[in-house]
């Protein structure tokens, strides 16, 4: 199922085709995806949406290559992903920071295996405090900090890296609704700075239509059947978007129902 066939230039920085995905539970088979393909271009904002189960988190680590398809091929720039790699890195809900260790000290921790000079690796960090804004913060503990500055620093952690993809597994959803908003203007001020694709689950319609370029919707499943088309919606508004505008709320709801 093609649900997402684009043209690039230069040529898509991932490519999915044909992707399933079948569990093994208890001695029965149950697929979560079946046969899809599409692709990412270079510097493309992808938002994922869809019900529980539906294979979201899943298709997020098939593209990391935390775990291997059943069938089909993801390929980054024309190569086969064949397991986890530094040019595509995971943002999760959980902010997962060594609690011992500094806002500083966790942003750099990544740096550390590089073919850096000290001087080079707190270039590196101290430009990524700046840009989350924690500058000030850089030498207090994870413990000692908010749930918002702990996902600023878990976003750091992973854009000093320089990936070429960023996915992100709900990453704002355990946030309040005042600090998810800063959130996601944050990150899109880093995307247009920075230029990497990012594929982004959300189960969050507003979120996916305020932050994406295109959103798939994906299908749902029912005991083994997978019913449902999975649908592409671009989202051409212009950026900062207005959420309390007819055009957006139109795009909301052909996100919320798009058959």
């Amino acid at each position: 199922m093609n649900v997402m066939s684009n043209q690039f230039a230069s040529g898509p920085v991932l490519d999915v085709q044909g992707l399933s995905k079948v569990f093994s539970v208890n001695s029965e088979y149950i697929p979560v995806l079946s046969g899809l393909s599409f692709q990412a271009g270079p510097g493309e904002f992808i938002c994922i949406i869809g019900q529980s189960g539906c294979g979201k988190s899943t298709l997020l680590k098939l593209l990391a290559g935390f775990i291997p398809p059943t069938s089909g091929r993801i390929l980054f720039k024309g190569k086969n992903i064949t397991g986890p790699g530094p040019d595509r890195c995971v943002v999760f809900q959980e902010d997962a920071l060594f609690p011992w260790l500094t806002v500083e000290e966790n942003i750099g921790f990544g740096l550390k295996g590089r073919a850096l000079s000290a001087a080079e690796k707190q270039a590196r960090v101290n430009r990524f405090l700046d840009l989350v804004g924690l500058t000030e913060f850089k030498n207090y503990l994870p413990g000692e900090i908010s749930g918002g500055m702990k996902q600023r620093v878990a976003l750091a952690r992973v854009l000093v890296l320089s990936p070429e993809v960023l996915l992100m597994d709900e990453p704002f959803a355990a946030l309040d609704a005042q600090t998810r908003e800063q959130m996601q203007n944050l990150l899109l001020s880093l995307w247009e700075q920075l230029k990497q694709t990012i594929i982004f689950v959300t189960h969050d319609v507003r979120e996916a239509v305020v932050l994406s370029d295109r959103t798939m919707v994906m299908g749902r499943i029912t005991g083994k059947t997978i019913i449902n088309p999975i649908h592409l919606v671009p989202i051409p508004l212009d950026r900062p978007r207005i959420q309390n505008s007819r055009e957006f709320m139109e795009l909301a709801a052909q996100v919320n129902d798009p058959s």
